[in-house]
């Protein structure tokens, strides 16, 4: 047991050590002048692992928060020696002279107008998960990289994590059997506010916060962090927080998208704080093995919390869990030793140095925007069956749901005036 223990841990880190001697090889004297689009929570996580990773220099920020602008500034000024200039619109940055790169931190249905002009102008872009709120947003988000020919980097860290990198070792290696289902999950209490209409604080910009999506009335619930649980702007915690999970069951197991897709759940507990289920199981049939996540958002004691975030491989051999930082392996018969190995990762600063090495050497990074497009596509078919109430088959190369317009129709969401969808069709 210890042998293997020893083996697996061994490969995790010569891994682990050949990309950073890679990145190592990629670096030069000048630092990259990044511009950040959305400074609320995570667009500062990004921000200081862009810092941390080093080579780096946060140039400008810009946000329809003027608080949050101070705060960002203030903080960045203390982090790198020198305050980033402050604007409200993205489009102001853009315009700015010396920028390499920007990073998109926005909420989803921010992600695609500033994506597709930053790479008109002639950046590179590291862009927050999910790749789009809707699916032909993705697509034209996609098609406008291939034909800008950019470094593009989206934001599934958990591509960084040593534990998943180990996950897949074993599974390829034959030692799980054949994978016969992937069930990965979250359990959790999600934090709600006060879901009640009221006027936005004094340096809100909320007609510009809500942009192309609908504008929905001002509360504290879905201002500004918890808009993840909102239909509108995250779409709830399967296209915000599950995708992480989604991806990583693509990239372990090869996985292209998913030919049906079956959803059910709702709100049982939640009714009235979130307009998202609080409560999903979605049955993603793919090729190789069917994928089922489960959430439960409600905050109910579980029986064993270690498990409340993670993925099950079913193997014929061996089950596998895995987490972020760790993963098990439970081999199959009875009396068998369970083995555990430990693979700590910072996936922020990680993810974000092979991005910055990928602007340095014009070498892609290990997330291509296709790529991230089809796990972006496949969690939102999960909420179209949902929506829908139906079982829905997916035509990958056509890219429609066919003999449902119902379904059909949920690809694409109608741009709120005066902005216009980017997909032409």
């Amino acid at each position: 047991m210890k042998t293997n223990r020893r083996k697996f841990l061994a490969t995790v880190a010569a891994g682990a050590v050949a990309t950073a001697a890679t990145a190592e090889g990629a670096k030069d004297d000048r630092k990259i002048r990044l511009g950040v689009i959305g400074v609320g929570w995570y667009g500062m996580v990004d921000a200081e692992a862009a810092l941390k990773a080093g080579g780096a220099e946060i140039a400008a920020i810009c946000d329809v928060d003027s608080e949050h602008l101070e705060k960002s500034a203030d903080k960045l000024e203390k982090l790198q020696g020198t305050r980033p200039k402050t604007l409200k619109l993205y489009q102001e940055l853009l315009d700015l002279k010396g920028l390499d790169a920007v990073i998109i931190a926005t909420p989803p249905h921010w992600h695609a107008l500033p994506f597709i002009a930053a790479l008109e102008k002639g950046l590179d872009v590291y862009c927050e998960k999910p790749l789009a709120y809707d699916i032909r947003e993705g697509r034209a988000m996609v098609d406008a990289a291939k034909k800008h020919g950019r470094i593009v980097q989206i934001g599934f860290q958990r591509r960084q994590s040593k534990a998943l990198s180990g996950v897949k070792q074993f599974i390829d290696s034959g030692q799980a059997g054949k994978i016969v289902q992937v069930e990965p999950q979250i359990h959790y209490t999600a934090g709600t506010l006060d879901p009640t209409p009221q006027s936005p604080p004094p340096s809100l910009d909320w007609d510009l916060w809500c942009g192309p999506a609908p504008r929905i009335p001002y509360s504290p619930q879905v201002g500004h962090f918890n808009w993840r649980l909102e239909k509108t702007t995250g779409h709830g915690h399967l296209v915000d927080w599950g995708i992480h999970w989604i991806d990583a069951c693509r990239t372990v197991l090869g996985l292209g998208m998913p030919k049906e897709v079956t959803a059910a759940g709702g709100l049982r507990c939640l009714a009235g704080k979130i307009t998202t289920p609080d409560a999903l199981t979605v049955h993603f049939e793919f090729d190789r093995c069917p994928v089922i996540w489960r959430h439960r958002i409600w905050g109910a004691e579980e029986y064993d919390p270690e498990i409340s975030n993670g993925i099950f491989f079913y193997g014929d051999k061996a089950t596998v869990f895995a987490a972020d930082s760790s993963w098990t392996v439970i081999p199959r018969g009875k009396g068998k030793d369970r083995r555990h190995f430990q693979a700590d990762s910072d996936l922020a600063k990680d993810h974000m140095a092979e991005f910055l090495a990928a602007v340095r050497s014009r070498k892609a990074p290990s997330c291509s925007v296709e790529d991230a497009y089809r796990s972006t596509t496949t969690v939102k078919l999960g909420m179209i069956a949902y929506e829908s109430g139906t079982t829905i088959r997916w035509d990958a190369t056509a890219e429609t749901i066919p003999d449902h317009s119902k379904a059909e129709a949920l690809l694409m969401r109608e741009y709120r005036t005066p902005w216009k969808h980017p997909w032409r069709g």
